[in-house]
């Protein structure tokens, strides 16, 4: 009897051994689950509400005009003091833009309390010279976004005739103009008016050109070359409509 009971008793061992290390197991990955969790909580906590991931510096990249860095800081002062992760990206670039001098903008978190605005400045292609004689700043999408004492050194000025002359179709028109005319006519051009965004006029020394809209770029400069050629030079010069062109003497 006792050699029979020896291995049932061997065995229950065993048992015992591996229910235990079974309930070990389990305590360790519930632990460990609780720790994860644990840690999970902690870590949204700091990158949600905690004060050591507030935004607490604005660093503005793209420009070193003190004015509009000084307008970029003062659009997304509101987000400082708010956690990094919680702060509304877009809606910060939405209003870093309200700055009209500014053509683009890029907000960005840098961790661990930082924002990064990164800026594109409006460079002018143009200054218009409105019906009050304010000279204001246009870039190259028409867009008008200050107002000068005095043109910027190569930037050609245009005068609108009125208000019409001053929309943003009639800017682009000019603009279209500027970026038609070959390189060896834009030097020669004294004065440019703009009446609507179908009427652009400008001088050329004693011509005066009707260029009309800003459609059909390429073919009036063409015309408006050769006319230039011929003798005696016409006083105006009208390429509104290239295929049927008018000159006047």
């Amino acid at each position: 009897m006792r050699t029979l009971q020896r291995p049932a008793r061997a065995d229950q061992r065993r048992f015992e051994d591996r229910s235990r290390a079974v309930r070990r197991a389990g305590a360790t990955r519930i632990s460990l689950a609780v720790a994860a969790v644990g840690l999970i909580a902690l870590i949204g906590w700091l990158l949600g509400w905690s004060s050591v991931t507030a935004a607490s510096t604005v660093e503005v990249a793209g420009t070193t005009d003190v004015r509009q860095v000084q307008a970029v800081r003062d659009r997304v002062a509101g987000a400082l003091g708010t956690p990094l992760l919680r702060l509304d990206l877009d809606g910060l670039r939405r209003s870093v833009l309200k700055e009209v001098s500014l053509e683009s903008a890029t907000v960005e978190r840098s961790w661990p309390d930082a924002l990064v605005v990164t800026v594109t400045p409006r460079q002018p292609a143009l200054v218009l010279k409105n019906p009050q004689g304010q000279l204001e700043v246009v870039d190259h999408t028409g867009v008008s976004y200050g107002v000068v004492t005095k043109a910027p050194k190569g930037i050609p000025v245009v005068t609108a005739s009125g208000k019409a002359g001053t929309s943003r179709e009639a800017l682009r028109s000019a603009l279209g103009v500027i970026a038609a005319l070959p390189t060896e006519l834009r030097p020669k051009v004294t004065s440019m008016r703009i009446t609507s965004a179908s009427l652009v006029s400008f001088t050329m020394g004693n011509t005066t050109v009707i260029w009309g809209g800003g459609d059909a770029g390429a073919r009036k400069a063409a015309v408006l070359s050769a006319l230039l050629r011929t003798r005696p030079v016409p006083a105006t010069i009208d390429v509104s409509a290239p295929d049927t062109p008018v000159t006047r003497s």
